[in-house]
């Protein structure tokens, strides 16, 4: 559609230059009238829409980092809810957060556009924290305060539900953004020349150096503002900011190039599964090579490599099996999409599938991640946060699991690689599997270290009799920092890998799916939670999880149980899922027939 949209400007072009030029030759005889002089229309799209994009993605990012980076703090000590109801809401709603986008993509893609669902998804980002800023500003939506103790009000059952109102359109605001926000952005260019993929790669760079600016200041000034200043202020700051980033957003509207949706990846995915179903009573045996259905690719597609078939998973490949001649038309295409695929569509089912053996691997990784956002906060906030007459935030330990992500990757990337390759002509580059491998490491460790100062935090205020341990705060930066790296080692290279496994095509789905197991983390954890809680407060001891006292609670014990499921992740990943790692897919530019390669 972006080829249309250009023919349509160029057209336009070419009506004012001809308009110009009929003027310019009967200028002897008639003078030309003022309007022959108005400045040609510029084209749409390249940096002059990108300066709008940038805008709306850095404020929306610092709108909603400011709200993550310290929400544990103040459903804590703003709506009295003690660790279980915490890390629940906290969860599941990060969880929604990052399951929404699939949604966001299928519309965007099937039927409203990026343009357009990006104008949805700030609208309800803005409406969502609107929400957020009124229970901060308004004390009757929210319980009576609490000065610390097990002993608090409990919020009632409709004050918690504006606050879910609020957590709720900002996960429909997040689905509508973030699967758009960077393709909308790659829209604006002509990848077809050099100049366009060049403006590209600069257009990533500098989309990543505002994701960075937006994610420091929110970690910093907006946690400040509102952990030492006013929640209403800390909260009215990000609503502001998305009014300002639909705003910027709307003003460049007339410079965009605005593509028409054009379907999704996932309707074909479901079509094979309802094709291979419809077709389960169908044998494959002796199944001759002209049998299945494999037309070429269409024009505008042939830049695009085809896969080869594979001989994984064959019972999908019943959806590209030829039935009965009837089910093609006079030019030998599928009448029917639902009951006969191509296989390129089995073989994209496929690869799919063949991830979710390291997408499992993915969660296990994750959910260490996860303990920091909740339990790590709350050990934060009954530690000692004063150096000298400065108190620092809670909220300002994720700068540490930020600070050691980026470090590691500057490092790895600008000082080893260069050093590397200068000494071997072999490539250096540490593999997939060390990468993931490493960063399981890390979570093992980050939790085994998390177990160690919480139960020193814990048994110090319990000396002291007092609420807040005089433990530093500072003693949660390792725990932080080697969450950090877990996400620098394993993060990164299962992205990394998703987005090789697949092609080109199916680059937009890598993404879905990899925010699909930060999803499925945080889901797992919430019932990981649940059942410990349950199981340790039966038998009459100190439960691991629960309350508001993080004092009356064994939370180191949760924290090694965690560090044990990371082991157990690691041994899953080294004895079966590594495997898939080494798995290719064939790939073939024309189309010579079907070859049944197995990939190994």
């Amino acid at each position: 559609m972006e080829q249309n949209s250009e023919r349509e400007v160029a057209g336009e072009m070419d009506n004012v230059i001809t308009k110009t030029s009929s003027s310019s030759a009967d200028s002897d005889i008639t003078p030309p009238p003022p309007t022959s002089h108005l400045p040609p229309k510029k084209e749409p799209g390249g940096w002059r829409s990108v300066k709008y994009i940038l805008g709306n993605e850095s404020f929306e990012k610092l709108a909603s980092m400011g709200l993550i980076a310290n929400l544990t703090v103040y459903l804590q000590t703003r709506f009295n809810m003690d660790g279980i109801q915490l890390v629940n809401v906290f969860n599941i709603w990060s969880g929604s957060t990052n399951v929404t986008p699939l949604l966001g993509a299928f519309l965007s893609d099937t039927y409203l556009g990026r343009f357009r669902t990006l104008i949805f998804g700030s609208t309800a980002s803005f409406l969502g924290m609107v929400v957020m800023s009124v229970t901060a500003g308004i004390p009757n939506l929210r319980p009576l305060g609490c000065n610390g103790g097990s002993n608090c009000q409990k919020p009632e059952y409709w004050q918690l539900g504006v606050l879910y109102l609020g957590l709720g359109l900002l996960a429909i605001g997040a689905g509508g953004v973030r699967p758009c926000n960077i393709a909308f952005g790659a829209d604006q260019f002509d990848t077809r020349t050099e100049k366009g993929r060049a403006q590209l790669e600069s257009f990533f760079n500098w989309w990543y150096f505002s994701f960075t600016v937006a994610l420091v200041i929110a970690l910093t000034v907006v946690v400040y503002v509102q952990t030492n200043v006013s929640w209403v202020i800390g909260y009215g700051i990000p609503a502001v900011c998305l009014l300002f980033s639909i705003v910027i957003f709307l003003i460049g509207k007339h410079t965009y190039i605005i593509t028409k949706p054009q379907g999704t990846v996932f309707v074909d995915l479901a079509k094979v599964i309802v094709a291979a179903c419809k077709k389960r009573a169908m044998s494959l045996e002796s199944t001759p090579e002209h049998s299945f259905y494999d037309p070429p690719l269409i024009e505008s597609d042939q830049r695009v490599k085809t896969l080869d078939h594979t001989n994984m998973f064959k019972f999908f490949d019943k959806a590209a099996l030829i039935a009965d001649p009837s089910e093609l038309d006079d030019k030998g295409l599928a009448k029917n999409s639902w009951r006969l695929c191509s296989v390129q569509q089995v073989e994209q089912l496929k690869l799919v599938i063949g991830l979710v053996p390291v997408w499992i691997t993915g969660i296990g990784c994750f959910i260490t991640m996860d303990q920091m956002n909740t339990f790590g906060l709350m050990q934060a906030i009954q530690s000692d946060n004063k150096i000298h007459n400065f108190k620092i935030p809670p909220g300002w330990m994720g700068l540490s699991s930020m600070i050691s992500l980026s470090a590691w990757i500057f490092i790895y990337e600008q000082i080893y690689l260069p050093h590397a390759q200068k000494r071997s002509k072999k490539n250096v580059r540490l593999t997939i599997r060390q990468r993931i491998n490493t960063g399981i490491v890390m979570a093992i460790l980050c939790m085994v270290v998390a177990g160690i100062v919480e139960k020193n935090r814990r048994e110090r205020a319990l000396k002291q009799g007092s609420l807040l341990s005089p433990q530093s705060i500072l003693l949660l930066l390792p725990q932080f920092s080697l969450s950090g790296l877990n996400e620098a080692f394993a993060a990164v290279a299962i992205m990394e890998y998703y987005t090789n496994h697949l092609p080109q095509s199916m680059r937009t789905l890598a993404g879905a799916i990899f925010f699909l197991s930060f999803s499925a983390s945080s889901y797992l954890n919430t019932v990981i939670v649940n059942v410990v809680h349950q199981v340790t407060a039966k038998h009459g001891e100190k439960p691991w999880l629960g309350g508001r006292d993080l004092n009356e609670v064994k939370l180191d014990n949760f924290y090694y149980l965690i560090a044990g499921l990371a082991l157990l992740n690691f041994l899953y990943f080294n004895l079966f899922s590594c495997r898939y790692l080494d798995k290719r897919s064939g790939f073939r530019h024309e189309d010579k027939g079907l070859e049944m390669n197995e990939n190994v």
